[in-house]
């Protein structure tokens, strides 16, 4: 792999780890994994797990998800479903969390 192919690796390796670095983000992505969500699902999940996330900031939280490649959307009607991009970002969340969880033990 040439030099400049490892830079742009790296690169896009820390923009997709910095979107996931915000709690909120981790855990829509999280809730993602088990299938396509609006907003007010997004908040309702959140909300059970004793996070209170106003509309507004779930919003710009999940733009930023969307920047990073991370998250893609689907219109309904007036709403918007989010769905993670692929697979793979769901098995980079599990390994986070259980990599998380094996360290607290």
């Amino acid at each position: 792999m040439p030099q400049t192919d490892g830079r742009e690796a790296l690169s896009g390796a820390v923009v997709l780890l910095k979107a996931l670095a915000a709690e909120v983000r981790l855990a829509v992505a999280a809730e993602l994994r088990r299938g396509p969500r609006c907003v007010h699902e997004l908040q309702a999940a959140l909300r059970l797990e004793g996070r209170e996330v106003s509309q507004p900031l779930l919003s710009q939280h999940l733009k930023v998800l969307r920047n990073a490649g991370l998250v893609t959307t689907t219109r309904l009607g007036v709403e918007r479903t989010y769905q993670l991009a692929d697979d793979r970002v769901g098995h980079l969340v599990d390994d986070a969390l259980g990599h998380s969880l094996e360290g607290a033990r």
